[in-house]
């Protein structure tokens, strides 16, 4: 295996959006960094049946909702 080459890997903590944490190794950011996620499996349509609204944490739907209110198809 060449040296210098590989990205550091190394225990980061990721936090869902229930709260809930684990560690995992990861090449993201830097030892000991917490991951936290907008959308994971116990909140995305794919894997909850779609009951579940996203959160627009971005305010992008918003904007788009904004930009397009009154265009009839």
């Amino acid at each position: 295996m060449k040296k210098d080459i590989h990205p550091d890997y190394h225990l980061i903590e990721v936090k869902l959006t229930d709260g809930s944490t684990y560690q995992t190794r990861s090449t993201w950011g830097s030892e000991g960094e917490t991951l936290r996620l907008e959308i994971d499996p116990s909140s995305h349509p794919a894997w909850t049946g779609g009951g579940v609204k996203l959160v627009d944490t971005g305010g992008r739907v918003s904007k788009f909702k904004k930009k397009y209110q009154g265009f009839d198809l």
